[in-house]
């Protein structure tokens, strides 16, 4: 099938479901819920939705644990709510794509329960390993979240890899039987009518013959050989050519530790087994590999990342782009201020949507939503920021180490969406799951709604720009002033059309340089985040964001 390439054109919502709306008042956000704000998502301008894992699931890792993969929790509605919001979402001309999650499985999954009582033919559906000799573990390699990679098995008398959490068993896709599951895992929703794929760590299935201690990575050690493994591209092949080529969807890779030019591998238009990428490289401006080793935000790392792989995909491959996800901190309070709440929001929202490539906006991010800093680090709900809590910076006081929770943790990208200022900011009726960040009165959609100047609107502004000028979509990159540690500034240009994004990164008035080559005379200023009485040609006010278009 000729692919229409439809993903180029859209910007997607991603929804974690759990914390998104409860339309059942039971404290759970729901697909009932999802269904309620289909237009709201429309209304900003999006083409479709990414949905985190809906799945039944024990919830060890809040549904990328997977107990099912062709039904979805009665918690979010079951199959019956899911028909109706992809009848929905298709109805308003949006798409919608699944969570793909086929790294592991949860150990609750039929598979591993079989698995592990050596039951033909899941015996070896899982990696199993007997141990060395003196009871140690078969290698070296840590789990993402969890200590070590292995765990002991009494009833399979062997251990059982598990690069995430210990209740997140990896599977052997060197067991053909196991990538004959995943296709038939893809084809069931393709059929049912969702448009694709976002692949959970995907570039971690095929591991290294014979599983080699790692004698090379500090931290994650074992990385080196799970990430990118032997038979990475001939796996990501065989479900392109068996399934994924017969259907007209889309299919987003997430690649930790990956830079553009082994991105292409995957990607690249002419040869590629992967139509797009998650990269983490965008969200190492303020830490070192991951959130809770943090640094000192630079921007121009920030700037580095979003260049780098502009520049590089260029008539090459495709790029996505985002600021947030389910994965990390918010982020005003990480690159922007919350002093500045509200330009450093804006101004953030330009320095990616102006891009090319397919945006994603997360759920609360256009509210410009901000971490969450609970009383007690008992508080948190997710295994990783629990699990570094009690392993890591144990010479800091329990205060310290706190704030270093309130700074990294994922769970404040969980906390429910602020709906409005009523109690529990209009996520339920009942009793949430998870606990309200406290500034929901401050915070929250409806306030924005009302206000022409919110960071709602100016979302809405922007992507509707975006989307009504071809520059965005066809035009060259070029980053100005590269070395300019407060000012991204970022050219897209092509015949007939040409576009400047201008975002400073400063607490204070910063003075602009004069771009060579853009006579601002000729110039329509389309976005700019402070009043037009405000505007001073070669000065910016903090965290002032402009966009001129020359035509």
């Amino acid at each position: 099938m000729n692919k229409t390439r439809w993903y180029k054109d859209s910007v997607f919502y991603q929804i974690w479901p759990r914390s998104f709306k409860d339309g059942n008042g039971d404290g759970m956000g729901d697909l009932y819920g999802v269904y309620e704000k289909l237009d709201y998502i429309k209304s900003l301008g999006c083409d479709g939705i990414w949905f985190s894992p809906i799945y039944p699931s024990p919830g060890a890792d809040c549904g990328y644990d997977i107990s099912d993969y062709m039904d979805i929790a009665p918690e979010f509605g079951g199959m019956e709510a899911f028909r109706l919001v992809l009848e929905g979402a298709h109805q308003r001309g949006m798409k919608v794509l699944m969570d793909l999650v086929v790294n592991h499985t949860s150990d609750e999954h039929e598979w591993f329960q079989k698995s592990r009582r050596r039951i033909e033919p899941y015996t070896d559906y899982y990696i199993w390993r007997p141990g060395k000799p003196g009871g140690k573990l078969p290698n070296n390699w840590d789990s993402n979240f969890e200590g070590k990679a292995w765990t002991w098995d009494e009833v399979r008398g062997e251990y059982y890899l598990h690069l995430f959490a210990v209740k997140q068993p990896d599977l052997n896709m060197d067991n053909p039987l196991v990538r004959e599951e995943v296709k038939r895992i893809m084809k069931f929703w393709l059929d049912m009518g969702v448009d694709g794929f976002r692949e959970d760590v995907i570039t971690y299935i095929s591991k290294a013959e014979g599983l080699p201690d790692d004698h090379l990575f500090p931290i994650y050690k074992g990385m080196p050989k799970y990430n990118h493994g032997p038979h990475i591209h001939e796996y990501l092949a065989e479900f392109k050519r068996d399934v994924l080529d017969h259907y007209d969807c889309f299919t987003l890779a997430e690649a930790p530790l990956v830079w553009p030019d082994q991105a292409l591998k995957y990607i690249d238009e002419e040869n590629g087994q992967i139509d797009a990428m998650i990269q983490f490289q965008c969200q190492c401006a303020d830490c070192l590999f991951t959130d809770y080793i943090p640094t000192k935000f630079s921007l121009k790392r920030m700037k580095r990342a979003f260049s780098n792989w502009q520049y590089k995909l260029r008539h090459r491959a495709w790029n996505m782009l985002y600021l947030e996800n389910h994965d990390h901190p918010r982020i005003i309070s990480r690159y922007g201020s919350e002093k500045f709440w509200k330009e450093s929001g804006k101004t953030l929202a330009a320095s990616y949507l102006f891009q090319q490539g397919t945006p994603f906006v997360y759920q609360g991010q256009e509210i410009g939503m901000l971490n969450w800093k609970p009383e007690s680090a008992d508080m948190y709900e997710d295994v990783q920021t629990c699990y570094n809590y009690a392993h890591s910076a144990l010479n800091k006081t329990p205060q310290q180490r706190l704030e270093r929770l309130w700074r990294s943790s994922r769970d404040s990208a969980r906390t429910p969406v602020q709906w409005d200022s009523s109690e529990n900011a209009g996520f339920s009726t009942g009793e949430p799951w998870f606990y309200v960040n406290q500034n929901y009165r401050e915070i929250n959609v409806a306030q924005q709604e009302a206000d022409p100047d919110s960071i709602l609107n100016f979302y809405r502004k922007a992507i509707h720009l975006r989307k009504s000028l071809s520059v965005v979509r066809h035009g060259n990159y070029r980053e100005l002033f590269r070395y300019n540690s407060k000012l991204y500034v970022y050219a897209r240009e092509m015949k007939g059309q040409k576009l400047l994004v201008i975002c400073s990164f400063s607490n204070r008035d910063h003075i602009l340089p004069t771009p060579t080559g853009f006579d601002f005379s000729k110039a329509q200023l389309i976005l700019n985040n402070y009043s037009d009485d405000e505007l001073q040609l070669n000065v910016l006010k903090p965290y002032e964001c402009r966009v001129y278009l020359w035509t």
